[in-house]
């Protein structure tokens, strides 16, 4: 499930429902998750993938640096979140 890498996913479940994060990393089972804040790149939220609802966008700067294994600042992740939210409005 690499082809998911990059996306911006939204919380179904759990304390942190509604929250939204990237998808840095996937395995069958699992996603792992970054928001810049509470769960930054070092420190990856995991979750299943059936608590978690894909949003059909990501920011193809950084899904093409997380293809190339670079190195991707927090507020980065944080800055791509902020414009998602503000695009849904």
């Amino acid at each position: 499930m690499s082809d998911i890498k990059g996306y911006f996913a939204s919380s179904k479940a759990g304390h942190d429902k509604g929250t939204v994060y990237m998808i840095l990393e996937s395995d069958d089972v699992y996603v792992y998750l970054s928001d810049g804040k509470l769960r930054p790149t070092d420190k990856l939220k995991k979750k299943k993938l059936k608590h978690v609802q894909l949003i059909k966008q990501k920011d193809s700067d950084l899904a093409e640096k997380i293809e190339k294994n670079l190195f991707i600042s927090n507020k980065e992740i944080k800055y791509a979140i902020k414009q998602i939210k503000t695009s849904a409005k």
